[in-house]
């Protein structure tokens, strides 16, 4: 009985920790969401941890949009994240070169995004026309944003997820992994 009462004060008594959700790969296709990392570094997508609830402050009109949001590095030492621009679902590449969100220009017409002016930018590819929209919605991870300017690129195949929208957020890299913390 004594053995019983000491371990259920054990646990009753452990500080409140933060829970990873890991989300990963499947050989087979599709994704599976876990508690632990992913076997391999290639399956790992991105994982939510969230805080005990005394240290996020809970937002009625953005719920679960608090916490942080940890990616798991991909192949090649890239950063990957499931998103959607105004329901149209896609996953980014975390991309601190970019200066704003760009996405694929046919992506765009399909989100039902319209063209508000046009320009010409400097890539690393070169000079290269774009045109410039506001996305309505943009969602990643747990977070949303609204009324985000972004570039719609002919010949681009990855959405990226630039500077705009990547400045709201404390970043760190280490070990792998890169969190996303919302600024207030």
């Amino acid at each position: 009985m004594k053995i019983w009462l000491a371990v259920f004060l054990l646990f009753v008594t452990l500080p409140v920790s933060a829970a990873a959700i890991y989300k990963c790969k499947k050989p087979e296709g599709g994704f599976l969401y876990q508690e632990k990392p992913c076997a391999a570094e290639t399956e790992s997508v991105s994982s939510w941890q969230s805080r005990a609830a005394t240290e996020v402050e809970t937002d009625p009109a953005n719920p679960g949009g608090n916490g942080v949001f940890i990616i798991g590095q991909g192949h090649n030492g890239h950063y990957f994240v499931d998103g959607a621009i105004n329901d149209h679902f896609l996953t980014f590449a975390i991309d601190t070169g970019a200066s704003v969100v760009s996405i694929p220009l046919g992506l765009a017409n399909s989100a039902g995004l319209n063209c508000e002016r046009r320009g010409a930018v400097q890539t690393a590819n070169g000079v290269s026309s774009v045109c410039y929209v506001t996305i309505q919605k943009l969602t990643f991870g747990n977070f949303t944003l609204r009324n985000v300017e972004a570039m719609a690129v002919p010949n681009l195949s990855q959405p990226l997820l630039g500077m705009n929208v990547l400045k709201r957020f404390n970043i760190e890299q280490k070990n792998g992994q890169m969190s996303l913390t919302r600024q207030y």
